[in-house]
């Protein structure tokens, strides 16, 4: 039954259905017109005149008399047992019932019975004077063939409406699965060609329709993410494309110099490895960057919370860890606390993040200063600023302003900073600070208080 299509399980199961329906309606039926029947023989049995046995009962017909085969049977019946019928007529076998009534120890019987012949009788007997009764029978014979009848009609009746509803059945699920048909077309053309631009007409609000706009939804998220990853592997082919290049050379150009037995001098030499090392360190940088936007992300899932964390504690650990970086640059810092539900690490690098371009930025001599107060932190720098026109494209993955291309960075750290945040369920957002400089807006959800 599981391995039949759908189709054909929804018109068995509608026959089927139909069929059980048909078969409880028509034994009601049956069983009712059963009842009325037997009801209407006991009552022309027993409604007929009460009295003393007809006088020629018992009497031979005279020899040329015609007799006619009468619809219902009488008979005497004394109490010593003796029966009387009438000639040409079946006798009908006496029970003790019978008996009981004509020695008056019971008004009156009504019983199935048989007939000499063994035909099935209705019997009832009534008292018809001392010693005597009047047993009154019937042959149930016409009721059962009534009942024969009715029964082999209503079976043919069962059989055309189960044939019927299957033909129903068939069409109705033709007609209900045309939408499940469009989207396993779509599915397997999806499957085949690896077209995700396939989209499904969803008309209506029922499940099918919404079926089909979850389809269309999916494959559009399916055809976005194939386009971020096709991209994320074009930018960073060109990106790492450049740092390659340069190492190769600087490697080239020293296995030369020692091959042909001219060496470098130890200052060119120096400085050859020096660029080396800072390759090596950026080519290791956007690998780490890419390996951080390359994994799953994850948003605010209620079911399986983050941990909660404070805020102020990540922001001091991020500032210890960039204030070595540049040492004529000061961190000016006031951190209130302030308790999150985020991913430590995560948070702690975008913090991390938005530190390094600050610092990166500003003059020698500069100040960054860094505040959390309300639930928001604040990173502001006093360096040349973002462009309004750039403003929109800072979040973007290995985008660089023009200022930003001639420093070092692979134009990650804001795309891994807008990130993690978005995976926090806050926002991040980047503004020209009054007086010169950026100011960036870091803002997180409070965690409940007790947790």
């Amino acid at each position: 039954m599981r391995r039949a299509p759908l189709r054909a399980r929804l018109t068995l199961l509608t026959a089927l259905a139909v069929a059980a329906a048909i078969a409880v309606s028509a034994a009601a039926c049956w069983f009712l017109v059963r009842g009325q029947l037997n009801h209407q023989l006991d009552e022309s049995l027993t409604g007929r005149r009460a009295g003393p046995p007809p006088p020629h009962l018992c009497e031979e017909p005279p020899p040329d008399a015609r007799l006619r085969p009468f619809l219902f049977v009488q008979q005497v019946v004394w109490a010593d047992g003796r029966t009387c019928t009438a000639p040409g007529e079946r006798a009908v076998r006496v029970t003790p019932a019978d008996l009981a009534v004509a020695a008056g120890r019971s008004r009156e019987t009504l019983r199935d019975g048989v007939a000499a012949d063994g035909t099935e009788m209705r019997v009832f007997t009534r008292p018809a004077g001392p010693g005597v009764a009047l047993l009154t029978a019937r042959s149930r014979t016409e009721l059962e063939d009534s009942l024969r009848g009715l029964a082999l009609l209503l079976a043919g009746v069962a059989a055309v409406g189960v044939l019927g509803a299957a033909t129903a059945g068939l069409l109705i699920a033709r007609a209900a699965l045309a939408p499940v048909d469009r989207l396993t077309g779509a599915v397997e053309h999806i499957a085949r060609t690896e077209d995700l631009d396939t989209r499904i007409p969803a008309e209506g609000d029922d499940e099918i329709a919404r079926l089909g706009r979850a389809f269309n939804t999916m494959t559009a998220a399916l055809a976005a993410s194939r386009e971020r990853q096709q991209r994320l592997i074009a930018d960073a082919g060109h990106e790492l494309r450049t740092p390659l290049t340069s190492l190769r050379a600087n490697v080239d150009l020293l296995l030369r110099s020692d091959e042909t037995g001219r060496p470098l001098p130890d200052r060119d030499r120096r400085r050859l490895l020096d660029d080396v090392r800072a390759q090596l360190r950026e080519l290791s940088s956007l690998v780490v960057d890419l390996l951080e936007l390359s994994r799953p992300a994850r948003g605010p899932d209620p079911a399986v919370p983050y941990e909660v964390i404070r805020l102020d504690e990540v922001a001091e650990r991020a500032v210890r860890r960039v204030r070595p970086r540049r040492q004529d640059v000061r961190l000016d810092v006031e951190l209130e606390p302030y308790r999150v539900r985020g991913d430590a690490a995560a948070l702690e690098r975008a913090v991390v993040n938005l530190l390094d371009n600050a610092i990166k930025f500003s003059p020698p001599g500069g100040t960054v200063a860094v505040r959390l107060r309300g639930g928001e932190l604040t990173v502001r720098d006093r360096g040349g600023g973002i462009a309004d026109e750039d403003l929109p494209y800072v979040f973007d993955r290995f985008w660089r302003s023009p200022a930003a291309r001639g420093l070092p960075g692979s134009g990650l750290g804001l795309a891994i900073v807008a990130r993690a945040v978005r995976e926090s369920g806050g926002e991040v957002t980047l503004e020209p600070a009054p007086g010169g400089g950026t100011t960036a807006r870091l803002t997180l959800p409070g965690a409940p208080p007790g947790e």
